[in-house]
Formats: structure tokens, sequence, C-alpha cells
């Protein structure tokens, strides 16, 4: 009987002893995922124009999820600095600048959302339509090669160019066959066609960038790019991560909080037009 006893006094001894130990490490573990804090993701953006990301910040800041913003003066450092895992996502490209540059230098980069379009237009200080523009004025552009052709469209549908078809989206100078008033063309970093304004008759300038310099493409432009939705659409913008990284759950979660309600409203009352969502 003294043995049966002992016997069942020691088996829920045991019992506790290893609840008690379960707790400890429980607790250990939770104060250690408390120490390692939030999840953080550096987003490389370009410019200035970035109020959207304000709600999205503020929402996965209490998931955990900690955006840092990197800001780039141009478009050819994001897409390296990616690569080289020095940020974890970029969003400030569209598919046809991405596409291009994966095609060029060989980067393992894949889009995992879909954001905006920002329309091209054609800006002015000196005149206030096309049809001001005379003989051998010059006309800044970017000067890469997805937005350089963008642009030498926007200039054939205001009717100042002739391109053949087969020169595609993205043509460049050597494809035009009618140049109507003998413009001549600067080209330079995207990023600073707002800033050649003074120089110029009239540059091309990307949406971003226009939002940035105070212009807005509905209101300031001379001749806007015409846009069409849908996902056949290579200027849609999007959000790219490394494509070893394109299922990574965090960074699903941040297009699913970008693509809101929230954003949308963002985009109606600041940029008035210059951004359009795509979802």
């Amino acid at each position: 009987m003294a043995k049966r006893n002992r016997g069942g006094i020691r088996f829920p001894l045991l019992v506790v002893t290893l609840l008690l130990i379960s707790a400890v490490v429980f607790a250990g573990g939770k104060k250690e995922a408390a120490a390692k804090g939030p999840t953080v993701v550096r987003i490389g953006i370009v410019g200035d124009a970035n109020e959207q990301w304000k709600p999205v910040i503020a929402k996965l800041a209490l998931e955990g999820i900690k955006i840092e913003l990197v800001d780039f003066t141009d478009y050819v450092t994001p897409n390296r600095a990616l690569e080289d895992g020095e940020i974890e996502l970029d969003s400030f490209q569209h598919y046809a600048f991405l596409n291009n540059e994966i095609a060029t230098k060989g980067y393992h980069l894949t889009p995992i959302g879909e954001t905006l379009l920002a329309p091209l237009g054609l800006y002015s200080k000196k005149i206030k339509s096309v049809s001001e523009l005379k003989n051998g004025d010059k006309i800044a552009l970017p000067n890469d090669v997805v937005n350089g052709g963008r642009a030498l469209r926007v200039l054939e549908a205001a009717g100042l160019l002739t391109i053949p078809a087969a020169a595609g989206p993205t043509p460049n100078l050597s494809d035009i066959t009618v140049n109507r008033l003998n413009l001549e063309f600067i080209e330079v970093e995207a990023a600073q066609t707002p800033r050649l304004l003074d120089d110029v008759t009239a540059s091309i300038i990307n949406g971003g960038h226009a939002v940035n310099f105070g212009l807005n493409p509905e209101r300031d432009s001379i001749a806007l790019e015409r846009q069409s939705g849908g996902t056949s659409n290579p200027y849609i913008n999007v959000i790219v991560a490394r494509t070893a990284d394109k299922d990574n759950p965090v960074y699903k979660r941040i297009v699913e909080a970008y693509r809101s309600d929230e954003v949308k409203e963002v985009f109606q009352t600041v940029y008035k037009g210059a951004y359009i969502p795509v979802w």
C-alpha cells in the first residue's frame, strides 16, 4: 500500500515539474521574440510623392511590420540595391522599365503587386499649347530607353513626329521618320527633366517627377500620355521583390495593405489625378 502511495505521489510531481519547465521556456521565448522587435522591410522609392505610403506604414506597424522608405535620386540605383540585398522591395517603376532592367542587367527580380499608372506629360514655362512650338525648339526627354521611347510616342500623338508602328512602344531617336518642326532633343536623366524647364521650350516629365516639382499632369501639361488600364499596359507601376522572395508572406501583406481604400483616398485627395490606382 505504501509503495502505491509513493508511486502515486511521484507522478503528479513529475507532471508539475514538466509544466513549470514548459512555462519558463514559453515565457523565455516570448521575451526573446519581443526583444527582436518588429519585422523591418526597407522599400526603395524615388522622389517625394509618397503620401500614399503613410496609411500603409501606420496599418502595418500595428501588425509588427515596420516599413522604412529608402529614397533614391535616380531610376538606376534602386534595382541594383534590391538585387544586392541592400533593400527588401522597391516601388518606383513600371513593367516596361523593370523588364528592360532584367533583360539588360540580368537582375533576379519579380513584380509582386501592381500599384498605379502615372501618365507622362509635356510641360513648358514658355508656351501654353503644342501649337506654339516653333521650328528648332528644344525639347528635354528622359534618357533611359523605356521612358525616352515613351516620350517620343507622346510627341507623336501630339502631331509633332512620325514614327513607324514597327518601332514598338519604346522607339529611339533614329526611328523618327518625320520631325515636322526640326525639334532638337536634349536627353537627360528622368529626374532632371523638370529642372530643364527654364532652359528648353518644353520638357517631357514622368508623372512622379512632375508631382514632386509641384506640377499637376491634368492641369499643367500641354500634352498628356493616353493611359489605359489592365494588366496588358506596360506602364503600370509595380512593387518588386527579389525572385527568391516573391512568395514572402510579409511582402504579400504589404502589397495587400497598399491596395486599399485608404491609399485610393490619398490618390484622389492629394494627387488629384496625377496617379491612377489600378485596383
